[in-house]
């Protein structure tokens, strides 16, 4: 599955992209196996730190993902 980073998460973490091999079965699954590379992304990574989309898509921590899917991971958004 195809991995991306966006805005602060990008510049913080040093990471655009990513290429994950893992079988994992839910948004929950990878941010937990991308918190495990280190200080930094256990905190930029935290829920509710940063938001999760699927294919393009707004997702929950539940949302189910497959190899094939694109998971984008982007700090929430406040606008006035």
């Amino acid at each position: 599955m195809k991995v991306l980073f966006f805005a602060q998460l990008r510049e913080v973490l040093d990471c655009h992209t990513l290429d994950i091999q893992a079988q994992l079965n839910s948004v929950a699954d990878l941010r937990a196996q991308l918190q495990q590379k280190g200080e930094l992304w256990q905190e930029y990574l935290a829920e509710g730190k940063a938001l999760a989309a699927v294919n393009q898509t707004l997702a929950t921590e539940d949302t189910t993902i497959t190899a094939s899917d694109e998971v984008a991971f982007f700090p929430p958004v406040t606008g006035g």
